[in-house]
């Protein structure tokens, strides 16, 4: 597949990723009237069912990454060239803004205004640090064992640890950043992305390194 359409199938993934976040998040927070365990489940629901349809729809294509962790652990694999990873980064990252910006602009809110929400503490770290290791052992073992069922694992992953996480579960580098252009009911303060997206980078890094051990020891045994 050319590099260009699998790095616009990336971009539209991940816009329309945030836009799902985002819009949802808003929308949620209207209708609940102060209630946040509805606002939450709304946010979550919607995200789970967008995850479905955009990895169904992109996944032939790029890979359906819209996740620079997801990228790096691929890399680390050895099915990417450094400049293919770099170049999924960017649109991800891109991507990722302009998804947030028109989710803002859909609820007649300014297209970019930083986020208030202060997100930090020991447990949130641990939160997200769990949350990209599960993801990416969620998306290897799918992919070894059931890869018709990536699609689904994947969304029904994101939607429980929505739940049983304390941040939850952000679980991308791009989503965060991007996240903080929102002050809305998904947002983060820019102060509180660096903690979150070392712990994401953390948890891939490690899930990696154990499931290729996992995997390989279910290969040869």
């Amino acid at each position: 597949m050319n590099l260009g359409r699998k790095l616009t199938a990336e971009f539209l993934g991940t816009a329309f990723l945030l836009a799902v976040v985002v819009g949802s998040g808003i929308m949620g927070e209207k209708l609940a009237e102060g209630n946040n365990a509805v606002t939450l489940l709304a946010n979550s629901i919607a995200t789970g069912a967008g995850l479905i349809f955009l990895i169904l729809s992109f996944g032939s294509i790029s890979g359906a990454h819209f996740n620079p962790v997801v990228t790096l652990t691929e890399f680390f694999r050895g099915n990417f060239s450094l400049r293919t990873g770099l170049f999924y980064v960017l649109v991800q990252f891109t991507g990722a803004f302009f998804g947030v910006g028109i989710a803002n602009l859909m609820f007649d809110l300014p297209v970019y205004f930083a986020s208030t929400k202060i997100r930090t503490g020991n447990s949130l770290f641990l939160s997200e640090f769990l949350a990209a290791f599960g993801l990416i052992a969620v998306i290897r073992t799918g992919v070894k064992f059931n890869p018709n069922l990536v699609f689904l694992m994947v969304s029904s992953y994101i939607t429980a640890a929505y739940w049983f996480t304390a941040s939850t579960s952000f679980a991308n580098p791009a989503v965060t950043l991007a996240r903080s252009a929102s002050n809305t009911f998904a947002g983060i303060n820019l102060s509180s992305v660096p903690m979150f997206i070392i712990a994401q980078l953390l948890g891939a890094i490690s899930a990696t390194f154990i499931f290729n051990w996992l995997l390989e020891e279910n290969k040869n045994g």
